[in-house]
């Protein structure tokens, strides 16, 4: 079994757990290409057995979230999670859909953004988390991010829901925290759902729990399990005959006059290989099944 499974992550569990689970019912090597906060919830792609060869080409994938911000209260992992450390009035004449909208929009583009304090980003070989943990400040500096898209989903009181397509890298809580600033305010992100990474969306996802109860129904796999073979469904196709097969498959590079892309590589029975890639006129083994 090698390939991809889309799960839709529940709340209260982490990424970690997530995977222990997969793997326990599959009994496959299983991985993730990014996590999700425990109380995040939606799209978590795993990889399977020889799909854990895929992680390289899913971690620059832009995402999708739909996030909701708690406005007056501001804790110090800027989720639920944490300590509430500072409170503002909200003025709810600000809160119109026209003014809530144009802030949103504010945002769009190619902007620096400084991470969390709590978040893994490393600095001088320590997760940021370990240095707030122990009270310690260090120096946080700005990442580039994107955002490509934001829209207004409702305001309900003090709660914003929006949703934003965003380039990796990207802190939703930072996002929210700021957000919350423009409307001369504060907040934090009290709820986040991750609707799409790259080209896995939510509607095509499962839970864990689904996952377990179909574990042996082929009509459930066949719609929900992603083999290497339907990754890169959209690239193009080669076909070896068993001599090239053999040296390929042995590491050797062949001599294609090809553009340089990746291929999937077939037997001349068209039995699915693997991937190649073709780099200055040669073709070298990529993933082999």
């Amino acid at each position: 079994m090698d390939g991809i499974i889309v799960i839709n992550k529940t709340k209260g569990c982490t990424s970690h757990d997530i995977v222990y689970k997969v793997k326990k019912i599959l009994k496959e090597k299983v991985g993730h290409t990014g996590t999700l906060d425990p109380n995040a919830t939606g799209v978590l792609p795993l990889l399977i057995g020889e799909g854990t060869k895929l992680s390289k080409y899913l971690i620059e994938h832009d995402k999708i979230y739909t996030a909701t911000i708690f406005l007056g209260k501001e804790t110090t992992t800027l989720d639920v999670e944490g300590e509430v450390i500072k409170e503002k009035k909200v003025d709810f004449q600000k809160l119109t859909f026209e003014n809530v909208n144009e802030v949103l929009n504010s945002f769009l583009g190619k902007q620096e953004q400084i991470p969390p304090m709590y978040s893994a980003i490393k600095v001088n070989g320590k997760k940021l988390y370990d240095y707030a943990r122990n009270g310690q400040e260090v120096e946080i500096k700005p990442r580039t991010i994107e955002v490509y898209d934001i829209k207004l989903d409702s305001i309900d009181e003090n709660r914003i829901t929006y949703t934003v397509k965003c380039s990796k890298g990207t802190y939703i809580r930072t996002l929210c925290k700021d957000i919350a600033e423009k409307l001369d305010t504060v907040g934090y992100m009290e709820d986040l759902q991750r609707q799409e990474v790259g080209k896995f969306n939510i509607k095509d996802s499962i839970t864990v729990e689904e996952l377990e109860q179909n574990i042996n129904s082929k009509e459930f796999w066949d719609k929900y399990f992603i083999s290497i073979e339907d990754f890169f469904k959209e690239k193009e196709k080669l076909q070896l005959n068993e001599k090239g097969l053999n040296l390929f498959l042995n590491g050797v590079r062949l001599t294609r006059n090809i553009k340089e892309d990746l291929y999937r590589i077939y037997d001349i029975n068209n039995n699915f290989i693997g991937i190649g890639i073709v780099e200055k006129n040669l073709l070298k083994r990529e993933i082999i099944l």
